[in-house]
Order: structure tokens, then sequence, then C-alpha cells
């Protein structure tokens, strides 16, 4: 518990240096271009982050399960769009800490991804996306895979009046499966989002997993998002599987920062 609470005063003092800075470049920022959040959510936008920036993404979250079982981790994502089509995107988990049903825990990276995106505008209000992506074994055994993964994301993005709508469809390849399971994964989630006031919003999701072989998974998730200036935003929320008899649940919050033009 102690070292939960480390974690979340961690990110604490992160979205205040975070803040302040932004809050003091806020009038010289006018100009700049807005942060474009891919978190909390498990579907991503067809949209990009502005091209030529840096984009970072970090948050913390609690996931539990059953009895005592549970993890906290501490995730990150670099995002740089080449143009406004093209991106690519690395992340994954900087630090995990599991618990297992009998208590025992184990801690260390995870492993990381990388996604190609290409996105393809059809009109001011909507666009379809393609994610291709890469998942590398460099977390520590126990945490990480411990293979290397490959998915195929499709996307398709779209605004109807105040309403922000996110839905994929992914399937995954996984290096090494038992036996009795499929090695591919199919994804699927769709999300709604909308502005509540000038800088706070709220988004809704739901998704879903299927793979032979194993239990298919639901997932209704909550979240509220605070517009710190354009070049910040915050987020916190939280996930509930809605399979009967499971009582996963996950707590979360992060945030999103357009650090710095790199071209």
């Amino acid at each position: 518990m102690a070292q939960c609470s480390e974690l979340f005063h961690g990110l604490a003092a992160t979205l205040l240096l975070a803040s302040a800075s932004a809050t003091w470049a806020q009038n010289a920022a006018a100009e700049e271009p807005s942060v474009t959040p891919c978190r909390p959510s498990v579907s991503s936008p067809a949209a990009l982050s502005a091209p030529g920036w840096l984009e970072v993404e970090t948050g913390v979250q609690r996931d539990h399960g059953v009895g005592p079982a549970r993890s906290d981790g501490l995730s990150y994502t670099f995002k740089l769009a080449f143009t406004p089509d093209w991106g690519l995107r690395v992340g994954g988990d900087a630090w995990v800490r599991q618990t297992d049903e009998n208590g025992q825990r184990i801690s260390g990276g995870g492993d990381t991804a990388l996604v190609l995106k290409r996105r393809f505008a059809v009109d001011d209000t909507q666009a379809f996306g393609v994610e291709l992506g890469a998942t590398l074994p460099t977390g520590r055994d126990g945490i990480g895979s411990g293979h290397s993964d490959t998915s195929l994301t499709g996307i398709y993005s779209a605004d109807f009046g105040a309403w922000h709508l996110d839905a994929n469809l992914a399937a995954t390849r996984f290096g090494r499966a038992d036996p009795a399971t499929s090695r591919v994964q199919a994804l699927w989630a769709a999300g709604l989002s909308r502005p509540l006031t000038e800088r706070w919003s709220l988004a809704g999701e739901l998704s879903g997993t299927h793979q032979r072989g194993t239990a298919s998974s639901r997932q209704l998730l909550v979240a509220a998002g605070y517009s710190v200036s354009n070049r910040l935003a915050l987020d916190v929320g939280a996930a509930r599987s809605l399979r009967s008899g499971v009582p996963d649940w996950s707590a979360f919050a992060g945030l999103t920062w357009l650090a710095a033009r790199l071209f």
C-alpha cells in the first residue's frame, strides 16, 4: 500500500510540474496545436498528434482481480506524427508490480509496443485509420509475455454534433499460445466522448476480446478529462469487467503532454 501511495504521489508531483509549466506558457501557446489524447480508453482515434511535435502520455493504474490479486503500473507512450496522416507510437509499462492470488509479488518493467499509424480523412467530421503494431518482449520474466506479437487495427472516428465516436476492430497474433488456444485474438472497442464545459469532458467506452480456447472478455470504462491548456490534458477514470462472476476492476489517472517541437 505504501508503494502504491508513493506511485500516486509521484504522478501528482508530475501533474503539478506539468501544469505549472503549461500555465506559464499558456498565453504564448495560442498559436500552438492541441494535444490528441489516446489514453485512457482502449480505442484509439483516427487522428494523429500534431506533426513534428513529440507528444507524451503517462499514467498510473491499479487493476484488482480475485481476492488479493492486483497489479499496479506506470505506463508511458511517446507519439510523433511525421504528417497529418502518418505517425509512430512507442509505449509500454515503465514499471509494474503484480500480486497473485497467494499474495506473492513481482515487479519490474513491461514489454514495449511499436505502432505505425496511417489516417485516411473522409471530410472534416470523419476519418478512418489503420495501425500496424509489434510488441517486443522487453519485460521482466513473469511480467512480460516472453515473445513477440503483431497486431493490425482498423479505426473509424466521427463527430456527431457535440459527440465524438472512436470505433476500433483489431486482431493480434501472439508469438506463442497454449496448445488448446488460438494464437489470434480479436478485440473490439467503441467509445463516445463529449465536452461538458470549456475544459471538462466525459467519455464512456465498451470493449471486449475473443480468442478461441479461452473465455471472452467485456469491459465498461468511464473517464473524465480536464484541459489545462492546449499542451496539457489530464484524465481520471475507472473500468469494470462485465463478465458474470468476475470482480475485475481498475482505476487510473494520467496526462497527455505536448512536450516539444522536433521539426
